[in-house]
């Protein structure tokens, strides 16, 4: 996996959060963004954070911190942006920091497909919805995506269509793709994430 960089998204305002910064959010005792990591990093995979705010708390978590470069932070195509900069590696497989149920295999399947097809980048699909901030592309998509940036439009999947976009299914696994937006959400899932463990130290 040394060919795939993974970047975390953690720069949105998390409105329904009260505010609070998701990634470092506590659930059953780990920040938010440390359950991603736990579960897509593989070995060997060069990591990196893109967070807009609280940098020296990530980095504590051990990667390098970066910040995009939009004085309006216009959304997660910047943090995507910042990515494609920031990594030497061919592909960069792009997760956002609320979805801390994501499949362990998640950058092995993402890039047999984006190899398979021969394609610009996969996006995450559950069966029955696309993730378009859950993807896989290679880094040499970076001048397109400085162009589109330049211009009004921040729709992901207007600048996806210019490029050859495939799917990466992953099917029956819709709970895996839920992300964590409100408090009674967090407290779900720290309800699942401590019945795993229990459920773990049983067998």
């Amino acid at each position: 996996m040394n060919k795939v960089t993974l970047a975390v998204l953690a720069g949105g305002r998390a409105s329904r959060m009260n505010g609070e910064d998701k990634g470092l959010i506590t659930v059953a005792g780990q920040p938010m963004i440390q359950h991603v990591l736990n579960r897509v990093r593989l070995d060997n995979m060069p990591t990196l954070v893109i967070a807009n705010r609280n940098k020296d708390a990530y980095a504590r978590i051990g990667y390098p911190v970066f910040s995009d470069q939009h004085p309006d932070h216009p959304g997660p195509l910047a943090g995507m942006c910042v990515a494609l900069q920031q990594a030497t590696t061919d592909y960069v497989l792009i997760c956002p920091c609320d979805t801390p149920m994501l499949p362990t295999d998640l950058a092995d399947a993402m890039l047999r497909q984006l190899e398979q097809e021969d394609a610009d980048l996969t996006v995450a699909f559950d069966g029955h919805y696309d993730h378009p901030v859950i993807l896989l592309m290679k880094r040499s998509l970076l001048p397109s995506l400085q162009q589109y940036l330049r211009g009004e439009d921040r729709k992901i999947k207007r600048w996806f269509s210019q490029h050859h976009a495939v799917r990466c299914e992953f099917a029956g696994q819709m709970e895996a793709f839920a992300n964590i937006n409100t408090p009674e959400q967090r407290q779900q899932l720290e309800q699942i994430l401590h019945a795993q463990d229990s459920q773990r130290g049983k067998s």
